[in-house]
């Protein structure tokens, strides 16, 4: 359906997320990946979908020249819990610290992708609200040695065994907690098929 509407355009997916090239395959698209290195640093001043929305469409600026039919999709996720943004853990003490300060909180997991044509931008972002119960130090230990949740903001995987046993309530995209807001995504690039 949408793949039909977009056959004469040439998606662009960066993004080195499994996830994320797994929801583009799920949604029947052609795509290529191509990905450009970006420091992802954004101004201190910068709270929640603002931050998002500058990484995505950053990661986007990386490439230079897009052609006619090139559709480019960036984007970035971040958990934001107590007025700060969670990246993704450096190591195995701040994933712990990590998760721990979201056992038996709510958080919220905000998404923002970037459509990038040789005319214009369009960015969109999504934002739901994830509630963990308390969790035990020997289930937050046996999460991370056994999944190794370092590529992933805030230090978990929602779709993994952490998922099954914290999560309490979604209020929200369940597929924006996994890292893209797919309904959104989906009008997007029905939007773009036309022009």
């Amino acid at each position: 359906m949408l793949k039909d509407k977009l056959k004469h355009k040439n998606i662009i997916l960066a993004s080195g997320s499994p996830r994320r090239q797994l929801f583009f395959k799920e949604l029947g698209l052609d795509f290529t990946i191509d990905l450009k290195p970006v420091d992802e640093i954004f101004p201190e001043l910068l709270k929640g979908s603002e931050i998002t929305d500058y990484l995505s469409q950053l990661k986007a600026s990386a490439f230079s020249e897009l052609g006619k039919s090139d559709i480019l999709v960036t984007s970035d996720t971040i958990v934001w819990h107590m007025d700060k943004a969670l990246n993704k853990p450096q190591d195995r003490a701040e994933a712990v610290t990590m998760i721990s300060s979201l056992s038996g909180n709510t958080h919220e997991v905000i998404t923002s992708v970037s459509f990038t044509t040789s005319k214009k931008q369009v960015t969109i972002n999504d934002t739901t609200k994830v509630t963990f119960k308390t969790l035990t130090p020997a289930e937050i230990d046996y999460y991370i040695d056994n999944f190794q949740p370092y590529d992933k903001a805030g230090g978990y995987g929602v779709q993994e065994w952490f998922g099954y046993i914290a999560v309490t309530h979604i209020d929200g995209s369940y597929f924006n907690v996994m890292g893209m807001p797919l309904h959104k995504v989906y009008e997007i690039l029905n939007q773009l098929a036309g022009h």
